[in-house]
């Protein structure tokens, strides 16, 4: 009887005119509407949006001018709704050979190139550590070390992370650093938790990654190699020189944007604060950029789950909360570069448009897809402190909600989330329902399948309508969201904020 009562709720709360007259926007959008933004950015003609490929920027000119249309401003000291951000397109190499001693190391299977031109170079070989220099963390690993004209061995990752997302985000300064210091050559020994022949296959590829900032792109030759083999790790370590062989990789400069619009808040008292409402407008492209099966019929990964779907819902909280202003202020970024490793995103935390101390919350809208339109999927949801809110949002459109699931997965530090998560923001990530990684999710997950008439507009629209919903009752909070208590990322949490 229970169970019955409150399903009655929930339908009479929904369905009553006198009583949607009383609430917010959210409750009257439009199927269609959200329908038309999944039809546009998950388009063929937008062709799988891949960050610096010309239908990426038509996404972000579509965002920006649907922020514009709802009446969303630029950032306060913006003069539009962009953030440009410069991205290094490095072109894939097909073969080369390092030898070192006696050991003959094979491309992609032992090794790849990450940077640089062609190169043919025998040199001596010194180790560095981690590669890295940083007096605030007593880092100093060429302390004593004469690297001129040799080649620079180190790990990859961080000494207290060797993850894949460290890994990937060092290596830029890694190599920047051992340019400095006269190295003919760097290479890193992979060994993060991400296999290496993925890891192989992803970066060996055509890639992008951020560009040094008022720098020209290093010629440097820069490598990883499979440091997870003993036989790789033993041959560059023990090596006296090192002879290297190889085409090299041709770079050049691309430009992307983040894109932002911003809602002033009604509060006089709490205006100075805002949330975050985020989600990445990028995916991969098409035909052999997708990294998946395609065929000629069908070669545009259109990303309509991953990610149209977590944009739709952004533009349906920028629309509603634009009409009726919640007490804090908005800021909606759209960012590009998430498949390329949360790119977009780190560089807006780097260089942020509004200072982070004055945001309270990030509600990230990103996900793989569903397979249970009955709830939605938060990462984060006890964890972030507004676990009570996004419930409460969800079950005013007849949604439940699963926290964190596949753990094992490791979602939370896997989508943009983390790199304000890692400033001390709490910030969880909304995602479509799902309760595992089961064949239903990776039917659609990075494939060229995933398009628009694959998706159900009615959980679209309840999913929306949650999401504004939530943003608007965290917004509202009299005192704002804490991580719980002992949660790794408490301690930036309170040098951010100062409690």
């Amino acid at each position: 009887m229970k169970h019955l009562i409150s399903v009655l709720t929930i339908v009479l709360v929904n369905f009553s005119p006198a009583l949607k007259a009383q609430q917010g926007p959210e409750y009257s959008l439009k199927k269609e509407e959200l329908e038309a933004h999944m039809r546009i950015l998950a388009s063929d003609e937008l062709e799988g949006r891949r960050t610096g490929e010309q239908g990426n920027r038509v996404a972000a000119r579509y965002i920006a001018e649907q922020f514009r249309r709802y009446g969303l401003s630029p950032v306060p000291g913006q003069k539009d709704y962009y953030q440009p951000v410069w991205f290094e397109k490095t072109l894939a190499e097909k073969k080369g050979v390092l030898t070192a001693g006696a050991e003959r190391l094979e491309h992609e299977k032992d090794w790849i190139l990450l940077s640089g031109e062609k190169t043919e170079l025998t040199a001596p070989v010194v180790y560095a550590g981690y590669g890295l220099e940083d007096a605030s963390k007593k880092w100093d690993d060429y302390k004593g070390l004469d690297v001129k004209g040799k080649i620079v061995v180190v790990q990859s990752g961080l000494p207290e992370s060797q993850s894949p997302r460290e890994s990937i985000a060092t290596a830029g300064q890694k190599r920047k650093l051992a340019a400095e210091k006269g190295a003919v050559a760097l290479v890193e020994l992979y060994n993060a938790s991400t296999p290496w022949n993925f890891i192989a296959r992803f970066m060996a590829g055509e890639r992008l990654g951020i560009a040094p900032e008022n720098a020209a792109p290093s010629s440097l030759p820069h490598f990883w190699a499979n440091g997870k083999e003993a036989r790789v790790t033993r041959a560059l370590r023990d090596a006296k020189q090192v002879t290297i062989s190889n085409e090299g990789r041709s770079i050049r400069q691309v430009l992307s944007y983040n894109v932002a619009g911003y809602i002033e808040g009604s509060d006089p008292r709490l205006k100075d604060q805002y949330i975050l409402l985020s989600a990445h407008y990028d995916h991969v492209g098409v035909g052999a950029q997708g990294g998946q099966p395609y065929t000629p019929e069908d070669s545009i990964f259109n990303g309509a789950r991953d990610n149209a779907f977590g944009v739709t819902g952004m533009l349906a909280a920028a629309k509603s909360l634009a009409e009726s202003k919640p007490k804090r202020s908005v800021l909606f970024v759209a960012f590009t570069g998430e498949e390329l490793g949360l790119l977009g995103s780190r560089y807006y935390a780097d260089l942020p448009l509004l200072p982070l101390s004055k945001c309270i919350f990030n509600l990230n809208s990103d996900g793989a897809g569903y397979n249970d339109t009955s709830v939605l999927a938060v990462i984060g949801l006890k964890r972030t402190g507004a676990s009570k809110q996004i419930e409460e949002a969800a079950g005013a459109f007849g949604l439940g909600v699963v926290g964190d699931p596949a753990e094992e997965q490791n979602l939370f530090d896997r989508s943009d989330n983390v790199n304000f998560a890692s400033k001390g923001i709490p910030a969880p990530t909304f995602s479509a329902g799902f309760r595992d990684f089961d064949t239903e999710i990776m039917k659609y997950y990075h494939q060229a399948i995933d398009n628009p008439e694959t998706i159900d507009y009615d959980y679209l629209l309840r999913y929306s309508q949650a999401y504004t919903l939530a943003a608007r009752l965290i917004a509202n909070l009299a005192d704002p969201p804490k991580w719980v208590a002992g949660d790794k990322y408490e301690q930036a949490s309170k040098e951010l904020y100062g409690y």
